[in-house]
């Protein structure tokens, strides 16, 4: 068991901060939409494990039902939505390597928007590839130490093969291959958890840097997840 990120732990206590209160339906909207498209057009979340995702987290926003249902048409029929995932990468102020994930149906223009925020917070754009074999894809589940037994975290770890598992003082981290993620959601129908995501975590995480450095690369992260089409960056830091 190693040490949480402490760039993750610093990150998740801004809760929904890290994008613009009036922008989180909108994402989640998009996110519902393509895991929709991405499913196969499934539409029923008992049967789409990455729908069911992102729909019990627009609950957790009280996004209202029909805000989700119109979400969920977008991605069916004659005229389903175009929109589709893109992996940008780069490198932050102070050459962090970062991965920005989009959801857009409009690349010019999510490139055009991304690569002017990225280069006015003091970071630059990169070729694919440039910085993705720095990063694993894996699924992430955290439990609540407080609702969670460790014996019963530790089970489902090792049911799921676990690539590792973390923990602070208030939570478990359990590092799943992404490839687990639909069997993941199904071992925790009836159990208590705190969130379930694919993310990229680092493979060889840099040191965190001094707090000016720090305060930055916050301030990158929240000026490229503010924009509309950003889902999500990951910074290679501890």
């Amino acid at each position: 068991m190693s040490g949480h990120s402490k760039w993750s732990q610093i990150k998740r206590k801004k809760g929904i901060n890290d994008v613009k209160k009036g922008l989180v339906f909108s994402k989640l909207s998009k996110a519902i939409t393509l895991a929709v498209i991405e499913g196969g057009g499934i539409t029923d979340p008992n049967l789409n494990a990455s729908l069911r995702i992102v729909v019990e987290k627009a609950k957790k926003e009280n996004m209202p039902k029909d805000n989700i249902k119109r979400a969920i048409e977008k991605g069916t029929g004659s005229n389903k939505s175009q929109l589709k995932q893109i992996i940008y990468e780069g490198f932050a102020p102070f050459n962090i390597p970062f991965i920005a994930v989009a959801t857009t149906d409009n690349t010019n223009r999510t490139l055009a928007d991304l690569r002017h925020t990225v280069e006015k917070a003091g970071g630059k754009l990169a070729n694919p590839g440039a910085v993705s074999y720095l990063f694993k894809k894996n699924c992430l589940v955290v439990f609540d130490k407080n609702e969670t037994k460790e014996e019963d975290v530790f089970n489902f770890a090792d049911k799921l093969g676990s690539v590792d598992i973390d923990q602070n003082e208030n939570e478990y981290f359990v590092y799943l291959p992404f490839e687990k993620l639909g069997q993941a959601t199904e071992s925790l129908k009836g159990k208590q958890f705190k969130s379930i995501n694919a993310i990229y975590r680092p493979t060889s995480p840099i040191n965190i840097p001094s707090e000016d450095e720090y305060n930055k690369l916050t301030s990158f992260v929240d000026l490229v997840e503010g924009l509309e089409d950003i889902e999500k960056v990951f910074l290679a830091l501890k």
